[in-house]
This record gives C-alpha cells, sequence and structure tokens, in this order.
C-alpha cells in the first residue's frame, strides 16, 4: 500500500512540475521573440519544454505502474499468479513460482519475484517509458547550460557594445582596419 501512496504523490508533482516549467517556457519564448530572437531566451524555453515532457513522460508510467500494483493488490478469485505477471509471454514455466512483486522507480519496472529468487520484468511499463524520461530529461539540462551560456555571451556582447566599445558580432571595428 505505501507504493500506491507514493505513487499517487508522484503525479501531483510530475503535474505541477509540468505546469510550472510550461509557463516557464512560454515566458521564455515570449521574451525571446520580443528582444528580437535573443538565443539564450530560446534555448531555455526549449529546456522547460524539454522538461515538461520529461515530467509527463515520467507520469505516464507511473500511471501504468500504479495500475499494475493495484492489479497485483487486487486479490479474490483468479489473482493466482499476479495478473501483470500472466501478460508476458515465453515464462508459462514460471508462472507457478510467482510469489510476489517488487517495484523499481529509476528505471520504472513492476517486477515478479519467483520463488527460486529470481525475478521478471513483467512489462507492465514498457522500458521506452523510462528511456524516453531520461532522455528528454538529459537533453533538458543540457539546453539550460546551453541557454546558460549564451545568455552570458549576449549579456557580455550587450555591454561591450554599450560602453562604446567594438562590436565584433555587426563589423563595427572599423578603427583597427581603417588606413
Amino acid at each position: 500500500m505505501p507504493v500506491i501512496l507514493f505513487l499517487l504523490l508522484l503525479l501531483p508533482v510530475c503535474a505541477g512540475l509540468a505546469f510550472g516549467l510550461t509557463g516557464y517556457g512560454i515566458g521564455a519564448l515570449a521574451r525571446s521573440r520580443r528582444s528580437s530572437g535573443r538565443t539564450g531566451s530560446l534555448l531555455g524555453a526549449l529546456a522547460a519544454f524539454s522538461g515538461t515532457a520529461s515530467a509527463v513522460v515520467y507520469a505516464w508510467g507511473g500511471l501504468l505502474l500504479a495500475g499494475a500494483v493495484v492489479e497485483a493488490e487486487d486479490g479474490g478469485t483468479n489473482s493466482s499468479p499476479l495478473l501483470p505477471c500472466r501478460e508476458v509471454t515465453g515464462r508459462e514455466e514460471q508462472l507457478q513460482q510467482v510469489v510476489g512483486y517488487s517495484v523499481g522507480f529509476v528505471p520504472l519496472r513492476f517486477d515478479c519475484e519467483l520463488a527460486g529468487g529470481g525475478s521478471y520484468d513483467s512489462g507492465a511499463v514498457p522500458g521506452a517509458v523510462s528511456a524516453h524520461a531520461a532522455t528528454l530529461a538529459l537533453s533538458g539540462a543540457a539546453l539550460a547550460v546551453a541557454a546558460r551560456c549564451a545568455t552570458k555571451l549576449e549579456a557580455r556582447a550587450r555591454s561591450r557594445t554599450e560602453a562604446g566599445g567594438p562590436d565584433r558580432a555587426h563589423g563595427a571595428d572599423r578603427d583597427r582596419n581603417s588606413p
């Protein structure tokens, strides 16, 4: 039962994270358009949207995992072996040895535990769910770092032009190149 409570807590957290990152991404996209397409703001928006997608994919996997746990805890007639453990093809000989289950959160998985001490993945949560969530999270982090670097470079270039220094990006370094 504590697994279900944790999963029920995880879903609102992921939803809140997704809404917050979406709002930040929309704001960063608006700043990017308003200030003549600043690269840092655009990269920040992409990082936020990537984080949103990661949270949504992980929440979807959490829902699949919660469904498998609810099926496993159901009990009653036709409850042995566990329902999520029956859906795996090629494991028919091990079905009668299933004595329990375990849940993993990183990566998301539902394992059927065997009497002999082993276990196998039931496939209740496709392996691609965790892979996609991790890929989106890592790409979001990389985009956030790139956005921070681009923002610093843009600020440095702006302070040079405001101070009257050469603007190498627009070819305004005419004093050195003049005869």
